[in-house]
């Protein structure tokens, strides 16, 4: 069992940075993979970025794409998210999510077992 708890979130202006934190407690399996999504209100939950464990490589979608950077501490258990140049658009609450063998896909929201409870991000034009 893994459980996910996400921090960082916060009101901040546009063209801000920002840095989330999910902390996992439980073990993280060599090929686990984790991820950050995000829902705005009315939306459904979008793709963000994600990381593989093993080998740290990572993708983005391409809206935070050059904006956004996944990272992950092996030692603290925690995968990070750091924005940079937000937008309103950016808006949402933000999701860790894993997966405990790596997924065929790593955008897809049913690729992940277990989930946080989220954190608020909203930025202010």
């Amino acid at each position: 069992q893994l459980q996910l708890v996400e921090s960082g979130g916060r009101l901040v202006q546009a063209g801000d940075s920002l840095r989330l934190s999910c902390a996992a407690s439980g073990r993280m399996f060599s090929n686990s993979a984790l991820s950050w999504f995000r829902q705005a209100p009315g939306e459904e939950r979008e793709f963000v970025a994600a990381i593989s464990w093993i080998d740290t490589s990572t993708i983005y979608a391409d809206s935070v794409k050059g904006r956004g950077t996944i990272s992950r501490d092996n030692a603290k258990n925690t995968v990070s998210l750091q924005m940079k140049t937000l937008k309103p658009e950016d808006t949402a609450v933000y999701y860790c999510a894993a997966r405990l063998s790596l997924p065929a896909r790593y955008d897809l929201v049913q690729s992940y077992d277990y989930w946080g409870q989220g954190t608020q991000v909203t930025v202010s034009s």
